[in-house]
């Protein structure tokens, strides 16, 4: 089947997944995030918890992956190194943040966020990685001024990068970027007047995006990436997938690593149709994504919010084989295959039952990156 696309993952905050999800998000970033990610600075940390992430993500069958690193550009390029190292492809993103950190030494001035920022783009495209490319990362409209914004628009534009931020998590943080922002229209608007919404914009969750805001979206070809275990985990709302997708706004799933707990795109899929079954709970007039339509957002829906569906999400002739080859009943897997069926229940089985026991070989671009090669197991 194609590769995974996960296109929402906070490659640092791999370091605590699975933990710490007792708080609603603003109160969580200051608690746990920001604390954790300061520690980046320290190089031997950062290739610890940056190779984990890299060989755990790549073991799930993800095949491309949407990283947010940290503020600080020597662990952002080494994110880079590594991504590359491991053959997964991978946008890599050194965030920006120049206010609301609430911890000492972990923001940067406006000037040191743009200078940083111009060297984090100049010295990863320097590398001429093949698979890994820089994206423009403000962290989210909270975290930086309207100064800020603009420049990483302008950076962006000028440099034909791909855009990654946050967007409507939840509703204390709406309503924080109304005050903070009273000559915006909506949270959207914020963006869409830094110039932060284009064709290669992905911005997470969208919970509470009104069918304005959707509108927008659409009008600008930016995409949202659906993480729907952080926003159960952070009780932070539920996207609805079908609504966004009838405003025909592109949409791919993240795992939002570490508000999510998982760094398996299956979890993603999971939880994406879940969090659709209880929006039709609430109003039995939803129609439920189906299976084969969350299969899709993983895969095909990933890669057109990455703007990268010229190149993957489907073995369509010309573009590059990013593939995982699943056996479904692997020896000592988590299946248990009473009966047999065509590939349509097979493919069920495994998105609901599977795990990285049933990923047998994964390739990106046509070579083997798992099993991994003896030298980096």
């Amino acid at each position: 089947m194609p590769g995974m696309v996960d296109t929402h993952i906070h490659a640092s905050q791999y370091s605590y997944s699975g933990t710490s999800m007792d708080l609603p998000l603003l109160q969580w970033l200051v608690i746990y995030t920001f604390p954790m990610e300061a520690r980046f600075k320290d190089l031997d940390f950062a290739n610890r918890v940056y190779t984990l992430v890299v060989k755990r993500t790549l073991k799930n069958g993800t095949t491309t992956a949407c990283y947010f690193a940290t503020i600080h550009t020597d662990a952002s390029l080494l994110l880079g190194q590594i991504a590359n190292d491991f053959g997964q492809r991978a946008l890599v993103g050194k965030v920006c943040m120049d206010k609301n950190s609430a911890v000492k030494h972990y923001k940067e001035t406006s000037h040191e966020s743009q200078e940083e920022t111009c060297r984090f783009i100049a010295e990863l495209l320097n590398k001429k990685y093949p698979l890994v490319k820089p994206v423009v990362t403000p962290r989210f409209a909270l975290s930086c001024t309207g100064a800020l914004l603009g420049q990483l628009g302008a950076i962006a534009k000028n440099n034909n990068l791909h855009i990654q931020s946050h967007i409507s998590e939840n509703v204390e943080e709406v309503k924080l970027v109304m005050e903070t922002f009273p000559e915006s229209k909506s949270y959207t608007d914020v963006y869409y007047k830094c110039n932060l919404l284009t064709n290669k914009t992905v911005m997470a969750h969208g919970c509470h995006l009104t069918d304005e805001e959707l509108a927008l979206f659409r009008e600008t070809g930016a995409s949202l990436s659906h993480c729907p275990n952080s926003n159960i985990s952070l009780c932070s709302g539920m996207l609805n997938v079908r609504n966004a997708l009838n405003h025909k706004v592109k949409v791919g799933l993240g795992t939002d690593v570490a508000g999510g707990y998982s760094a398996s795109m299956l979890d993603a899929v999971r939880s994406a149709l879940e969090t659709s079954k209880v929006l039709t709970i609430q109003d039995p007039d939803q129609k439920t994504l189906t299976f084969e339509e969350v299969f899709r957002l993983a895969t095909l829906g990933g890669s057109q919010a990455l703007a990268l569906d010229d190149q993957i999400g489907n073995f369509e002739i010309g573009k590059d084989f990013d593939a995982i080859r699943v056996n479904v009943a692997a020896p000592d897997g988590p299946i248990d295959l009473i009966q047999s069926g065509g590939p349509k229940y097979n493919l069920e089985k495994f998105l609901n039952c599977g795990d990285d026991r049933n990923i047998v070989e994964v390739f990106v671009a046509g070579r083997r990156v798992v099993p991994f090669p003896e030298h980096q197991q």
